[in-house]
């Protein structure tokens, strides 16, 4: 017992985590409805896992039921009576199991199924794929050049090794060369890594662990039929739910029979592959699925981007000698290089300079801001004998020239020149004369 006056029977650490547990399922009434009906709209695949690590063993189920029986006044801990109400289950290990087994089934079977279904494709679309075997035989054209020897093959793993190897002139790589030379060869030749998404996928799948959980699921199939036998013989009645489940695992059985063949199937294809890309017999079981998809994909992936690199550098020497051909050049037919615009406006200008005078004048004229006004006469006419009209504007102009030409023009006063003294020749004079003698100049003016 504890200071609130209930019943507590396991240690803290356990309640702790129990009650923890508890935060996150439904209420212990409604997961024991649950637990029996197996609706997985209360409880979900995770809610079952939890529980699964919450059941009570038999030493706490006949502890917690020794301290009720004792003190049959106080009220359980909530952790003591959730372990109690799924005490009351029957047969609860075996009803969680085989649920669990439900729910996962399908999701496990699907990632089993894919991995498989990819590397089957994978290998169909490298058998079949133009450049993939374009590259091959490329690749192995140039080891022969280069090594000086006839040889049959190589190795896969050589794949990733190409990017690596550069010539001693330009220090481009061996796979700047090789993209050159497929796409010469090759016209139709494609970037192989959008073509492999089979591949690529099938690389990060671990096929040791896909045939560990094939014979996980198996194993669990078999204990979910003695789960079943288990709670249909203490329960006593078939009830509808069971006869449910005995359909889906016998179901079950059959789809797990089908994908372990399916299974066997596709290895035995991949070694065969293995073969035919020149892997030695004694290394084919050697080689796992995924290391060589993984090869493959990351080859495909830095040729796609070589081979970019190397179509931009191919039409930008393209435009250049385009460029070169017109250089130094004149444009001697100007109406070729005419655009749709301009040809527009010359048969706009076109249709106007065949108007006639008069449509001419009233479009004009219909114009607020270049209406014309028909009371003035023109000064004089052309040579067409047509007379010319004026506006506002000449008519301020030609009368602001008349007033200029009409005007008489001003007397202009001419400033008298100012009288000299009549000693001022003179007195200049003195004054240079015995600046020159040395003499003061206070002197000379009295002397003066």
């Amino acid at each position: 017992m504890n200071k609130n006056k209930e019943i507590i029977v396991l240690d803290h650490k356990r309640s702790n985590a129990i009650n923890i547990g508890m935060t996150k399922l439904p209420p212990p009434r409604a997961i024991k409805t649950a637990i029996l009906k197996m609706d997985a709209t209360v409880m979900n695949r995770e809610g079952i896992e939890k529980l699964l690590t919450m059941l009570p063993t038999e030493e706490e189920r006949s502890k917690i039921q020794e301290a009720q029986a004792a003190n049959p006044d106080l009220p359980l801990g909530s952790a003591e009576q959730f372990l109690l109400t799924l005490a009351s289950i029957s047969e609860l290990q075996a009803r969680l199991k085989l649920w669990a087994f439900k729910l996962n089934f399908e999701i496990s079977e699907k990632e089993i199924a894919e991995p498989l279904m990819d590397l089957k494709q994978g290998i169909e679309v490298l058998k079949s794929n133009k450049t993939f075997r374009g590259i091959l035989g490329t690749l192995l054209s140039i080891g022969t050049f280069l090594n000086g020897n006839e040889v049959k093959g190589f190795q896969i793993e050589y794949l990733a090794k190409v990017p690596e190897v550069k010539d001693t002139v330009h220090k481009h790589s061996l796979l700047h060369h090789l993209c050159h030379m497929v796409m010469e060869n090759f016209p139709d030749s494609t970037d192989l890594y959008s073509e492999i998404g089979a591949v690529t996928r099938a690389s990060k799948v671990d096929f040791d662990e896909l045939a560990g959980n094939l014979h996980k699921i198996e194993v669990e199939c078999k204990a979910s039929f003695d789960y079943l036998k288990v709670i249909i013989k203490h329960d006593g009645t078939l009830t509808n739910l069971k006869v449910k489940m005995s359909d889906f695992l016998a179901d079950c059985a059959e789809r797990i029979i089908v994908l372990s063949k399916v299974f066997r199937r596709v290895m035995n294809r991949y070694n065969k592959f293995c073969l035919w890309i020149g892997i030695p017999f004694h290394r084919v079981q050697a080689t796992k699925p995924n290391d060589l998809c993984k090869i493959v994909s990351e080859f495909a992936l830095e040729f796609r981007t070589t081979r970019e690199r190397v179509l931009q550098q191919l039409e930008k020497k393209a435009n250049h000698r385009e460029r070169n051909k017109t250089r130094g050049k004149m444009i001697t037919e100007v109406g070729k290089f005419k655009s749709q615009e301009d040809r527009a406006d010359a048969e706009l200008k076109q249709l106007l300079g065949n108007k006639s005078p008069d449509n001419v004048t009233s479009f004009t004229g219909s114009l607020p801001w270049r209406r014309q006004r028909t009371g003035r006469l023109s000064l004089g006419s052309h040579g067409d004998g047509t007379n010319e009209i004026l506006t506002d504007a000449d008519d301020e102009i030609i009368e602001s020239l008349v007033k200029t030409a009409t005007k008489s023009p001003s007397t202009r006063t001419v400033s008298k020149d100012r009288k000299r003294t009549k000693h001022a020749d003179r007195k200049s004079l003195i004054k240079r004369s015995r600046t020159r003698d040395n003499v003061p100049l206070e002197n000379s003016v009295n002397e003066s």
